[in-house]
């Protein structure tokens, strides 16, 4: 199994008006992205069969899947080594959604209560599969305020079935506080912009405030991987999305900030288990 790398995604609303962020047939079942972010996540996949990974929990599921995932819950993509056809809607949604509100409304208590049991993941049954997938799909698109009415349809029906299953007994507990948190979404934002060109440790390290061995021992902790392997890891992922949108070898190489070839190529290797050249070629059939 590849490194469980554990990455605080950072996810931004599609629009400055809206809640929602919506991941429709990403196509990441070459991707191992072990995760958690504070949003909510409702995702309903349709597969042969796949695997479900939140938290402590781990499961198969066949034909489909619907599950919904509370903040900072960490998992795995839902996708993630499917090799047969596969569609796959996800639908992040920001943590203060209907915060407010749910304490003076009394219509939206019952998703307010929702959102609460969430925190111990909830795996959805047939029935409501079959009453909402379509719709869950369909709502992806449309005008924000409509997509507004039909998640608050949605999350009704969610809230009012008995055909689910928690996926923990108890909530599963979030080992880093806010500050360790914050710490590494600077890092990763720091990455997101920076990625290109050389890093140094000691520049990194002061970003966070801390001594660089402080920076190796924090980081360690919290991904499990050394930061050159964190960051090798980053950029890999980053050229594996530019050769899979028709960038070739040498480009993908040095626009993901490495800067020989031959180390690209073996990290490469390393990390996804083949050469890019034919990752390239893989993909370019699609």
């Amino acid at each position: 199994m590849p490194n469980e790398q554990l990455i605080l995604e950072k996810i931004v609303p599609d629009h400055e008006k809206s809640s929602f962020h919506w991941l429709v047939n990403p196509k990441l079942n070459d991707f191992f992205l072990w995760h958690f972010h504070p949003e909510y996540e409702l995702v309903f996949i349709e597969a042969q069969e796949g695997k479900r990974h939140v938290g402590e929990h781990v499961g198969s599921f066949y034909g489909n899947d619907l599950v919904l995932i509370g903040s900072y819950i960490p998992h795995l993509n839902f996708d993630y080594g499917i090799k047969t056809d596969y569609k796959k809607t996800v639908l992040h949604i920001q943590p203060l959604f209907l915060v407010s509100q749910s304490t003076s409304t009394p219509e939206l208590e019952s998703i307010s209560s929702l959102l609460e049991k969430s925190k111990y993941g909830i795996c959805f049954g047939k029935s409501v599969k079959e009453a909402i997938g379509e719709k869950f799909k369909n709502t992806v698109g449309k005008p924000y305020f409509e997509q507004f009415i039909n998640i608050l349809e949605i999350f009704q029906t969610l809230s009012e079935t008995q055909d689910y299953v928690l996926l923990h007994a108890e909530i599963p507990k979030n080992k880093y506080n806010k500050k360790e948190e914050e710490r590494l979404r600077k890092v990763y934002n720091f990455l997101e912009l920076h990625f290109t060109r050389k890093i140094e440790l000691s520049e990194i390290s002061q970003l966070t405030h801390l001594s660089t061995a402080a920076f190796c021992r924090y980081f360690k902790k919290m991904t499990k991987l050394s930061f050159t392997e964190f960051l090798n890891n980053y950029r890999i992922n980053q050229a594996k999305l530019m050769l899979m949108n028709h960038k070739n070898v040498s480009e993908a190489c040095f626009e993901s900030g490495f800067d020989s070839l031959s180390y690209f190529n073996r990290t490469f290797k390393k990390v996804t288990g083949e050469n890019p050249s034919s990752f390239r070629k893989k993909y370019s059939k699609l």
